[in-house]
């Protein structure tokens, strides 16, 4: 196995930590105070809304994420939603879940083991 292959390997591996170890993880382009495209500051503005803390990775800063999670989560664009492990979707599918009431029950959910645990 190549260097490459293997450095590829762990920002992969790092991708599956950031996603499983956040029950609500947005990949973006800046960060919530400060997005560096209308998407990711939609998306922040949708996740806000929602009223519950999540997590963020500036694609921006860490470019081998950036060229990695297309491959990893099979889609193409940012931002990137995760919620539970799962990708939600981009800006569009966010925000219109958001619009149909179906992202907040979604959101309210995430993480639900942790915080329900006693």
């Amino acid at each position: 196995m190549s260097a490459e292959q293997t450095a590829e390997q762990n920002v992969e591996q790092t991708i599956k930590d950031q996603i499983s170890s956040n029950s609500i993880l947005l990949y973006m382009k800046g960060n919530p105070e400060q997005p560096m495209c209308g998407f990711s500051a939609q998306a922040t503005q949708v996740l806000m809304a929602c009223g519950k803390r999540f997590a963020y990775v500036d694609i921006l800063s860490n470019p081998e994420i950036r060229a990695t999670l297309p491959k990893v989560s099979n889609w193409p664009t940012f931002p990137q939603l995760f919620v539970d492990g799962e990708l939600i979707g981009g800006c569009d599918i966010v925000t219109e879940m958001f619009e149909k009431g179906e992202l907040q029950p979604i959101i309210d959910r995430a993480g639900g083991e942790e915080e329900s645990a006693e």
